[in-house]
């Protein structure tokens, strides 16, 4: 809509044609940022007619990607269960009454929240309970001052928001013709707070770990990728590509189908795996509902 620009729109400058250094709409098509836009908008449209069978499923693998860590830790803590007292109760010296219960709540709560994620059903109580779980287990583990457990939590926490949005988007669809403005500000907020929350992981990526070529290639793509996401520009296109790195990252680098069964990083390769997945589900629900209205591409609209 830029070419509704104008003198008639704003009802003040000269014409057009006689602005000094020739007119805003040549400055602009001459602009990085405007060359940085047309070719976007190429890749988006190219990635758009590619992913036009998969569209209507996006949302549910979002969802079960997103939660798809919990479920894990679940199964983890039931397989293991022995192995988890002994830790709670030696190494973090929780009396064992209070071991099992934190691992039973724990397992429940897990559960039973995805259940509800994946099934779309009370979105506002499950992500409460989830980010309980988060906080819950950094404090049991004593993880909470880990650098890079903290970052990646930050970015499951994301796409739990991006969740939360999703549902109100939704709502909103469901009851168009009535007045929604209090949910309206709410998903507006938390779609920012979930693109922000989201790349943190690539962050703690960027900062942890030996240098190298590739990885010094792979971090400034993936840097700018998410200063676009945080910001919404081209969020859609910044959000597939964080995907795609993160996703040929998350199999190379934790492919702990390769490790032997009594691997000592076997489990921690496991554990990071799932929950790259679940920050790839958030970004695949920014993907399919857009970065809001705090952001760029929404704000062009408007011009």
């Amino acid at each position: 809509m830029a070419q509704l620009r104008g003198q008639g729109s704003y009802g003040i400058g000269a014409p057009a044609s006689f602005s000094f250094g020739g007119t805003g709409e040549d400055r602009t098509e001459h602009s990085p940022l405007y060359a940085i836009r047309q070719q976007t908008s190429k890749i988006e449209d190219l990635l758009d007619n590619l992913s036009e069978p998969i569209k209507p499923f996006l949302p549910a693998i979002g969802r079960f990607l997103i939660v798809v860590t919990f479920i894990e830790d679940a199964l983890r803590i039931i397989t293991q269960w022995n192995d988890q007292l002994l830790y709670l109760h030696d190494y973090r010296h929780i009396p064992s009454g209070l071991t099992h219960l934190f691992l039973i709540a724990n397992v429940i709560v897990m559960a039973v929240c995805s259940t509800m994620v994946i099934i779309r059903r009370h979105s506002e109580y499950a992500v409460c309970g989830l980010m309980g779980v988060v906080v819950t287990q950094a404090l049991g583990y004593g993880l909470i001052f880990d650098l890079n457990f903290f970052l990646r939590n930050l970015s499951v926490m994301g796409g739990l928001l991006m969740v939360l949005s999703d549902s109100w988007v939704r709502k909103t669809k469901a009851f168009a013709g009535l007045p929604q403005l209090e949910e309206k500000d709410r998903k507006m907020y938390f779609q920012l707070a979930g693109r922000v929350l989201l790349i943190f992981l690539f962050i703690g990526f960027v900062f942890s770990g030996e240098w190298s070529v590739w990885r010094i290639v792979v971090s400034l793509f993936g840097l700018i990728a998410c200063v676009m996401v945080v910001v919404g520009f081209k969020a859609k296109f910044s959000a597939t590509l964080l995907v795609v790195i993160l996703s040929i990252f998350n199999v190379l680098v934790n492919n702990f189908w390769t490790l032997h069964e009594h691997h000592p990083h076997k489990d921690f390769a496991k554990y990071d795996f799932f929950q790259i997945l679940s920050i790839v589900g958030g970004l695949l629900l920014l993907v399919n509902s857009g970065p809001g209205q705090f952001s760029i591409d929404e704000k062009k609209k408007v011009y």
